[in-house]
């Protein structure tokens, strides 16, 4: 059964930095398809205090995050050792986009590892629900280290590749609205105007 916590305390918030990766967990509003997406690079998460959370958003296959935290926000981050410890956390909450051209994202972006060329947002969780339990079946595994193959892979892009990317990310599968056109480039941190 489920242990709950008021918060995520200085024993989760160690558990949490010494997980490999991370899922994540979306759904849009009516219908259409729910949405689970392994997270990987430790440097891309970030508990910012016990009840806000944060991570990097990497240019992948897909925009399904994106386009349901502006449908309805909800999402549940989920935590699970494969070390000796048979544990998962789960922190469930609101979630929203920060993009790069955001004031906040400089503050933001500090708090994580600056080698991820294909950063396309930054999303930040309010945890609402913050639980433990076991992971027996879960097996035991050793890490043997991170793949580097999508840094790798954004970093052979030029500027001119990102515009068809970001088109491809314009809406998730059941046509729901992700990225906004105008949405910055990786490497673009021009402001948006306060109208804008």
């Amino acid at each position: 059964m489920a242990k709950l916590h008021e918060s995520i305390d200085d024993r989760l918030r160690a558990f949490i930095a010494e997980q490999p990766m991370f899922f994540v967990a979306t759904a849009p509003s009516a219908g259409g398809h729910v949405n689970v997406s392994p997270k990987g690079y430790q440097d891309t998460f970030s508990v910012i205090d016990s009840t806000t959370v944060a991570y990097l958003d990497l240019y992948g296959s897909g925009s399904e995050t994106i386009a349901h935290l502006r449908d309805n926000g909800r999402i549940t981050i989920m935590f699970c050792s494969f070390a000796r410890q048979p544990k998962i956390v789960r922190l469930h909450g609101s979630g929203r986009v920060v993009r790069p051209d955001a004031a906040e994202w400089p503050s933001l972006a500090d708090r994580f590892g600056d080698g991820h060329a294909g950063t396309r947002a930054i999303v930040v969780v309010d945890v609402t629900r913050v639980s433990d339990s076991c992971g027996y079946s879960v097996p035991y595994m050793e890490v043997v280290g991170e793949r580097g193959l999508l840094d790798d892979q954004h970093g052979r892009r030029s500027p001119a590749d990102w515009g068809p990317r970001v088109q491809r990310n314009a809406a998730s599968i059941d046509g729901l609205p992700a990225l906004e056109p105008d949405h910055p480039a990786p490497g673009q941190r021009t402001m948006r105007s306060v109208n804008g």
